[in-house]
C-alpha cells in the first residue's frame, strides 16, 4: 500500500476551469472539491493506495481587484473551503513587471506570479526527504517544474513522480519525464463540487460564490 500525496499548482488548474466553464461544461465548476477529485483517481495510481497529503499552490490576486471586484474576497472563499476540507494552502505572491513594447517601446506593465513554481518544487523534495509519501502527483502542464521532477526522480529513485494533467493541460515534455501521467476528463470537474456552504473552522459556513 503506497502513501500519495498530491501537489496542485493552482492558477494553471484555474485556467482549466475557466476554459472548461467556457465551453460545453457547466461554468459553475470552480467551486472545486480537490480533495475529492485527487481521492477519485487513487485506483489509477494503486488500488490500495491511500492518500496522505493534498497541497495547493497559489497567489493572491489583489490586482485584479479594480477591474473585477469582488474577485479577491471570491479567491479567498475558496482558500478557506479548501482549508476546511483538509488542504495544504501554500500562498506565493505576483510582481508587477514593466515591460515595453518592441514596436513602439510603450511601456507596459505585467503582473507575475512568483514563488509558485519554486514552492512547489521546495515542498515536492522535502516531502520525499520526510517521508511524507512514496508516489507524489503533480497536477499541472507547467513545463518549468521540469528540473524538480528530474531531480526528485534521481535522489529518490526508490519513489515514483507523476503528473495528473488539467483539462487542456497535457504535455508530451512532461509525459515523458515520468512512468506514468494522467489526464483528467472534463465531467471529472463537475462530478466533485465542494457542498456550500462549507462547514469551516469554529462553525464558519462558506459559502460558494454567486459567479462560481
Amino acid at each position: 500500500m503506497a502513501r500519495v500525496g498530491f501537489l496542485v499548482d493552482g492558477f494553471n488548474l484555474y485556467h482549466s476551469l475557466r476554459q472548461v466553464g467556457a465551453g460545453a461544461a457547466p461554468a459553475g465548476a470552480r467551486w472545486l472539491d480537490l480533495r475529492a477529485l485527487c481521492d477519485s483517481y487513487l485506483p489509477a495510481i494503486g488500488r490500495d493506495d491511500r492518500l496522505v497529503r493534498v497541497s495547493y499552490f497559489s497567489a493572491l490576486a489583489h490586482f485584479r481587484e479594480a477591474g473585477h471586484p469582488g474577485s479577491l474576497k471570491r479567491q479567498a472563499a475558496y482558500l478557506a473551503a479548501l482549508r476546511a476540507t483538509g488542504v495544504a494552502v501554500h500562498l506565493g505572491r505576483f510582481k508587477r513587471r514593466r515591460l515595453r513594447c518592441p514596436h513602439c517601446a510603450s511601456p507596459w506593465d505585467r503582473q507575475e506570479e512568483k514563488e509558485t513554481d519554486v514552492a512547489i518544487a521546495v515542498t515536492l523534495l522535502e516531502d520525499f526527504a520526510g517521508d511524507v509519501y512514496d508516489t507524489a502527483v503533480l497536477v499541472t502542464g507547467d513545463t518549468d517544474l521540469a528540473p524538480s521532477v528530474r531531480a526528485a526522480r534521481r535522489l529518490y529513485p526508490h519513489r515514483e513522480v507523476s503528473f495528473l494533467f488539467p483539462v487542456g493541460r497535457k504535455n508530451k515534455e512532461l509525459s515523458a519525464l515520468v512512468r506514468r501521467s494522467f489526464t483528467i476528463g472534463p465531467g471529472r470537474y463537475e462530478r466533485h463540487q465542494l457542498p456550500s456552504p462549507v462547514i469551516g473552522e469554529f462553525g464558519r459556513r462558506i459559502a460558494k460564490p454567486a459567479a462560481w
